[in-house]
């Protein structure tokens, strides 16, 4: 048996460890050692004693000195740091991807501006049986090997007005394109009949490739060029016909030619990387008569007597639901750039036409903007100087100057061309101020919102939100709507532009770029652009709207209402979210559906088929699987499953989009 330890001499200090203390200590472990004083040392001894401990003796564990309070400073800002960055990071999760993208334009050589000119096409087949003949238009397409910001964006066209009645039109038709690289170009011409409203018939195609461009480029000649068409593509109905037709006749060639010329104008001005349309400018007007007469919308059959007294309402009148279409001078300033906003899953499916709902919607919506934008006997086509007070007097005339409250949705793409229809709650068939059927699905936009025309006291285009003058509609004034004809002077009115787009999201910071734009393009105007939370700006549109009920033309009925059809904002995040919801979230019933939009609302959410056959039929054709919302179906319970599990984002979404929203029925 061991022998205790003997007493400790006076002035010697005791130090104590415990077994475990003897062991090797790790090296991330915190070292920690444990003095003990023996009861038999004398405090009077105690100053006197010799330091006998093998290790160093530690600070004391709650030392406030500078060094360890600057530590203590530095390791909390990092951990500060740490949560910021955490943070950060999840709020990137839960935004969704989309709006304003700052990727920049990358750098390219000096490019050339090249016109292009389309003179005619002769020995074209008969598209049109009853009528012998055809409706010929040209749609072009410019490819060149120009470095794009994202694969994404859309490639130049230019479509020539329709020649009615006609196999051998001569349109005449220009179109001047900048930053065309020295490296050439696939210029692609496509003819099509025009056949509203079937299907445009593809009468042929010619490709055109130039290898190299440069000032002293000779292009085609003096003259053009005639190339042959090939009609492989074309309509096999359409080139039956011609066939019997030389046939019986015994007529020459079935190849049809078609007539086009080049010509190199000079270098072009920056951006290098940015191809564009320099001109010509001009404007096409879409009439949709069936629309015009479901929301009972007519304007003067002649377009001159809108510049007439309005005393006498005996003139001609036709039904006028207006999309237009203007062609502005590029370029488009660079930071205008905005992309669509993923808010739900489905919206990525529907802008690139994947799965089985997004491919059905996005054919939805394509369909929506050509019936909108519609090409028939009834468009208009017209050229107006760039950058003139012409072409703000021909915008004004398309918007009507200052009449009756009206409200626009506009989209304007990347390529200067401004689109825009009148919007509101009155015209029930949504998609009509939608910014997504306005871009044609389009991925990366300039910017989108809303604007309405102000007419001002004084002829002085004032830029400011709140002019030391008299407005109208804001305040009655002589000279002008609602009892005289509008002043033709430009400086009379003030166009006030905004951001209110829930499909692009454009950021506030990107609206004096769109207000120098539209400045250079139609002088003499006044422009306000404003971010559409402004309290002013709200104020001023429940204002035009107030205008609209006492001014505005009378709105007789509107058909095929969706269950959102209440709210008129241009914002889409809860209307879709209202549409892809199920029934039973509604507080009412789900009002009369049309056959296809039953069709497509089975599609979306494919429970919806127990509601819509009668009670003794459901049970029995209502798969289980659907049923459950098991995956068993394949890319539609799953989809379903997805928008029902987003309840709350869409409830977040439409409390801050207050109804605005997309609606992707038919």
């Amino acid at each position: 048996m061991s022998s205790p330890a003997p007493p400790a001499e006076p002035g010697d200090s005791n130090i104590a460890t415990t077994p475990d203390d003897t062991r090797p200590e790790s090296q991330d472990a915190p070292r920690h050692i444990e003095f003990q004083e023996d009861e038999n040392l004398k405090p009077d001894d105690s100053k006197a004693r010799p330091q006998t401990a093998p290790h160093p003796q530690p600070e004391p564990p709650h030392n406030d000195g500078p060094d360890n309070a600057a530590i203590r400073r530095s390791r909390t800002s990092e951990l500060k740091e740490k949560l910021t960055a955490q943070r950060e990071k999840l709020a990137a999760k839960t935004k969704p991807a989309g709006g304003y993208d700052p990727t920049p334009l990358p750098d390219a050589p000096q490019g050339y501006t090249v016109k292009f000119t389309f003179h005619k096409a002769t020995n074209l087949p008969i598209a049109d049986m009853h009528t012998h003949s055809s409706d010929p238009f040209l749609l072009a397409t410019l490819i060149a090997d120009v470095p794009k910001r994202h694969k994404e964006d859309p490639v130049l066209t230019h479509r020539t007005p329709t020649m009615r009645k006609t196999t051998e039109p001569e349109w005449q038709n220009e179109w001047v394109v900048a930053n065309v690289p020295s490296s050439g170009f696939i210029l692609k011409c496509r003819l099509y009949d025009e056949d509203w409203p079937d299907h445009d018939d593809r009468l042929g195609n010619v490709t055109i490739r130039i290898t190299s461009v440069d000032e002293n480029w000779e292009g085609l000649g003096p003259d053009g060029q005639i190339f042959e068409v090939r009609k492989r593509s074309g309509s096999k109905r359409a080139y039956l016909f011609k066939a019997i037709s030389n046939a019986l006749t015994k007529n020459g060639s079935m190849t049809p030619l078609l007539h086009l010329s080049m010509e190199v104008l000079g270098k072009s001005d920056p951006p290098h990387a940015q191809m564009y349309t320099v001109g010509p400018t001009s404007y096409v007007k879409h009439f949709s008569p069936m629309i015009g007469r479901l929301t009972g919308v007519k304007v003067n059959k002649d377009e001159t007597e809108d510049t007439n007294s309005h005393t006498d309402d005996h003139g001609l009148k036709k039904y006028d639901f207006q999309a237009n279409e203007i062609q502005l001078a590029g370029p488009v300033p660079e930071k205008l750039y905005h992309r669509f906003v993923e808010f739900r899953p489905i919206i990525g499916r529907m802008f690139t036409s994947h799965g089985v709902r997004g491919h059905i919607l996005n054919k939805v919506l394509h369909k929506q903007h050509k019936r909108i934008y519609n090409y028939d006997s009834s468009t208009e086509y017209g050229l107006f100087e760039a950058c003139s007070e012409q072409a703000s007097l021909q915008f004004l005339k398309m918007a009507h100057f200052d009449e009756g409250g009206r409200i626009f949705t506009y989209v304007l793409t990347l390529d200067g061309l401004l689109r825009f229809t009148e919007t509101g709650k009155e015209f029930g068939i949504d998609l009509l101020s939608k910014h997504s059927m306005h871009s044609d699905v389009a991925t990366y936009i300039a910017c989108s919102g809303e604007f309405f025309i102000r007419r001002l006291a004084k002829a002085d285009g004032s830029d400011e939100l709140d002019p030391d003058e008299a407005t109208h509609p804001n305040q009655n004034l002589p000279g002008g709507p609602p009892t005289d004809s509008p002043p033709q002077n430009p400086r009379h009115y003030q166009l006030i532009i905004d951001n209110d787009s829930g499909t692009y999201r454009p950021d506030k910071s990107t609206l004096p770029e769109l207000k120098k734009f539209l400045k250079k393009n139609f002088p003499g105007l006044g422009i306000v652009a404003m971010h559409w939370e402004n309290e002013h700006l709200q104020k001023l549109k429940k204002n035009q709207q107030g205008i609209k009920k006492k001014e505005g033309r009378a709105i007789r009925m509107v058909l095929n209402r969706s269950p959102s059809a209440s709210s008129f904002s241009s914002d889409d995040e809860s209307r879709l979210s209202d549409l892809l919801r199920s029934p039973d979230d509604y507080d009412e019933a789900l009002p009369v559906r049309t056959k296809k939009e039953r069709a497509f609302d089975i599609i979306g959410d494919p429970t919806l088929l127990k509601d819509y056959l009668p009670k003794g039929l459901a049970k029995h054709a209502m798969p289980a699987e659907i049923e459950r919302g098991d995956s068993g179906v394949a890319g539609v319970s799953e989809g379903f499953r997805e928008t029902n599990g987003d309840r709350d984002e869409k409830a977040a979404g439409a409390e801050k989009g207050k109804g605005k929203a997309i609606d992707v029925t038919n």
